[in-house]
């Protein structure tokens, strides 16, 4: 996998130490180094070509260069191009908590379908199997190499989670919410996309399936 040196910084936010980042990522410490040496130059340049007439205190300077950087790989992360591969997520619980299924569909920019998911997951809630879904569509695009992709999802919490807007309280989602951002991070690119429940129907079908093949 290759990593840039924006997915070097955030990883390190979430992990603390360098070692720990390197140990996630499977990079070796050398590589990371030349990669946060390589941030740093460019960090420096932009903080030269924005410098005002008078120059800021070198602090200040960092403080808010490092702001402009981070909002540049919010808003990276944010869009993605026509080309990135889509990946529609569903997930449906009878009974909430009931029996649950995930099911996932990746779709070229054109609409053609790619690849069609469903797992049945035993005895769970609507949203553990949401995120569910969602991992399982995020695990075989990164098989598939997709480098950028178009997550769309018709659950309005998971979406929300995901983008930060919503605290993630539900212990039981905790692990799922951290493991779906780190396959998030994995791609160069992603976008995040709420859609109505009617345009999500090809992931609901094999949501739905999963339940229906295991109880037949």
């Amino acid at each position: 996998m290759i990593v840039t040196p924006a997915q070097l910084l955030l990883a390190i936010a979430e992990h603390e130490t360098l070692e720990r980042t390197c140990a996630v990522l499977g990079l070796d410490l050398e590589t990371a180094r030349k990669l946060l040496r390589g941030a740093v130059v460019a960090l420096r340049t932009e903080a030269r070509e924005e410098r005002p007439p008078k120059a800021a205190k070198a602090s200040e300077t960092f403080a808010k260069t490092s702001e402009t950087s981070a909002k540049k790989t919010s808003d990276t992360f944010a869009k993605t191009s026509e080309t990135a591969m889509r990946v529609f997520s569903d997930g449906a619980a009878r009974g909430n908590p009931g029996p649950a299924g995930a099911g996932a569909v990746l779709t070229d920019s054109k609409g053609n379908v790619l690849a069609r998911l469903g797992r049945y997951l035993g005895r769970q809630t609507n949203n553990v199997a949401e995120y569910q879904g969602l991992l399982i569509g995020l695990r075989r695009a990164q098989e598939m190499g997709a480098p950028e992709i178009e997550v769309r999802a018709d659950s309005q919490l998971m979406i929300r989670q995901l983008k930060g807007e919503y605290a993630v309280r539900n212990a039981a989602l905790k692990p799922l919410h951290a493991e779906a951002l780190r396959l998030l991070r994995s791609f160069g690119k992603y976008g995040l996309q709420h859609i109505p429940r009617a345009e999500n129907s090809l992931a609901d079908e094999m949501s739905n399936r999963a339940i229906d093949e295991e109880m037949s």
